[in-house]
């Protein structure tokens, strides 16, 4: 029982998803959060097709008052979009956010100006590389500059072993919704 709380406390899934996965992972815990976010994955894959009809807009406001945030969050219902849960999972987004500085919500969003200026940088690393490798080492190379600047693929700042998808997946799976962020926005005094 200890071990399903201290995973319920550590994912927020319900304890009998917890359960099933720690049985399932024979009570190796990080195996379990790995059962967890691969189902919080396939959750959220079939609800992917489902409309969003409601969500939350909500801030963060670092305590120098230098740097705040406004995200929005999508879901299907008000039912969902009124949940505290719900509005504490769109503010932990923001709060990420102000942290973590991302520049673009998905991978899809990186503009071909910015992959080639990024290019540019790197091409100069994999010069006196074997051919054959090059260009296997110049993709790992962007993948990793880009993984830090694309939010959905960024590690949470309150759980490490976690992206902000893991935890929105997670989120779906605990509230039979699609969730979705749909837009962000930074503010920083000074551009820091």
């Amino acid at each position: 029982m200890d071990q399903i709380k201290e995973l319920r406390d550590r994912t927020g899934i319900s304890v009998m998803q917890c359960g099933k996965a720690l049985e399932e992972a024979g009570g190796d815990m990080e195996k379990a959060i790995i059962i967890l976010q691969k189902k919080g994955s396939e959750a959220a894959s079939k609800k992917q097709d489902r409309e969003l009809g409601a969500g939350v807009v909500k801030s963060y406001v670092h305590s120098t008052g230098t740097v705040g945030t406004l995200v929005e969050l999508h879901c299907e219902t008000d039912f969902v979009s009124k949940n505290p849960e719900f509005a504490t999972l769109a503010y932990d987004i923001a709060m990420h956010i102000a942290a973590a500085r991302p520049t673009f919500l998905q991978k899809g969003d990186i503009s071909e100006e910015a992959k080639n200026l990024a290019k540019e940088v790197f091409i100069k690393e994999v010069e006196g590389k074997p051919e054959e490798m090059k260009e296997k080492i110049l993709q790992g190379k962007l993948d990793s500059y880009f993984a830090d600047k694309v939010l959905l693929d960024q590690a949470f700042i309150k759980n490490p072993d976690m992206t902000i998808q893991n935890l929105i997946d997670a989120a779906i799976q605990k509230f039979g919704e699609k969730i979705q962020v749909g837009k962000f926005v930074r503010f920083d005094v000074g551009g820091k």
